[in-house]
């Protein structure tokens, strides 16, 4: 077992490590295995902390699926910067119970399902876990609507790392940004999850790419990517540079994972007619829900915003949320449509997931803390069992 930072694992933890059954081996990804036991490990906030000081690892009951609900068996656990917040307590859209298990999104074999989703049964995919967390265990609940097959040919742990970033990256440049060839798109934080899959399809789509990162050691994923012009936004003007680069005009597309850090300038760098892509607020998450743009300062820059959630639903639950909130969900047939043609581009070898780091379930821990303060590129893969 790999060896955590001190005083990651108490004597309860490791009991619960050692205590363990050992499993059979899969024949092909979780193929005619049986759950030989009522509870599994997970790792669990019971209070709001820094991760390696509040996640315990706990032994709880296998959860069951309700209705048009699948049980996951968990072979690889991306990590997600959302995750830290269920965590450390940050900004929530919805603020679970404690305690409970962070995790938004997994990847695994289907080993249960709930009425209506029968279909998905010993399937190979990759999934949102219910209500966004509870996947950092070894089985969690995902609505069905929300989970894609991943086939056999993807091995791990690339297959654990394109579902949310791709999707994302998907969403973000051709579903709301419309990017098409020869535009020119900056992306930031280029070398991260989603940021590392907008650069390589964009320049599959045969766009311009201009990427920043925050640090040196990061450029050369990106040059590896296909990306020629690399900034560190920390030491350099990202701005200045984009602007020198198209001649004053500015860029068609700003993909931005970033947020509040980088927003002014990246809006000064759009064109005329551009699309400015709001993925995500990692800068400083309190402003997503705050009053943040100017609205004359969309106006005067005739520019679009975009905005991008990745959620899916059926019909019935987007009627209802539009309804309550008039926020607008993806459906589940793009999400769909989307995960066919990454695999298609996946095995064509025209795009490839990116991870970073690989680290056993005992690792959770201080991978999210890796995570957090940004010592990381691509995905980080906690990966449970053998594919």
């Amino acid at each position: 077992m790999p060896i955590l930072a001190e005083g990651a694992l108490t004597d309860r933890h490791s009991d619960l490590l050692s205590a363990r059954p050992e499993r059979r081996p899969e024949e092909g990804p979780g193929r005619g295995f049986v759950t030989p036991h009522t509870t599994m490990r997970a790792w669990r906030t019971h209070v709001y902390g820094q991760p390696r000081d509040v996640l315990k690892l706990d032994e709880v009951e296998i959860p069951e699926p309700g209705e048009g609900e699948l049980r996951v068996r968990a072979l690889g656990i991306p990590l997600n910067l959302n995750d830290l917040e269920r965590i450390t307590g940050g900004n929530m859209m919805v603020r679970p119970e404690l305690p409970y298990s962070p995790g938004m999104e997994v990847m695994g074999v289907v080993d249960a399902c709930g009425p209506g989703a029968e279909s998905l049964r010993d399937k190979r995919v990759v999934a949102i876990t219910r209500a966004a967390h509870g996947g950092f265990a070894e089985y969690s609940i995902c609505p069905a609507v929300s989970a894609f097959e991943m086939p056999d040919e993807i091995p791990l742990p690339g297959a654990a790392a394109l579902f949310f970033p791709f999707h994302l990256a998907w969403l973000g440049l051709f579903d709301r940004a419309d990017l098409h060839s020869g535009e020119t798109v900056l992306v930031h934080a280029a070398a991260g999850g989603a940021g590392s899959a907008a650069v390589q399809l964009a320049v599959d789509a045969g766009a311009h790419v201009v990427a920043t990162v925050g640090s040196d050691d990061k450029v050369p994923l990106c040059r590896d990517l296909g990306v020629e012009t690399v900034i560190n936004y920390r030491t350099e003007d990202f701005a200045k540079i984009v602007m020198d680069q198209t001649s004053n005009k500015g860029v068609e597309v700003v993909f931005d994972n970033v947020g509040e850090a980088v927003m002014a300038e990246s809006m000064n760098c759009l064109a005329y007619n551009g699309r400015y892509v709001m993925m995500g607020f990692a800068s400083n998450k309190v402003v997503a829900d705050e009053k943040l743009i100017v609205p004359r300062r969309v106006a005067a820059g005739n520019f679009k915003l975009c905005g991008v959630l990745l959620s899916y639903a059926d019909s019935e639950r987007s009627t209802m949320v539009k309804q309550a909130t008039g926020w607008n969900f993806p459906s589940n047939e793009l999400g769909a449509e989307i995960n066919r043609q990454i695999i298609d581009m996946v095995t064509a070898k025209r795009i490839r997931p990116v991870v970073g780091k690989v680290v056993a379930f005992e690792d959770v821990p201080s991978a999210v803390e890796a995570m957090a303060t940004r010592e990381t590129v691509g995905r980080t893969i906690v990966r449970l069992y053998e594919d």
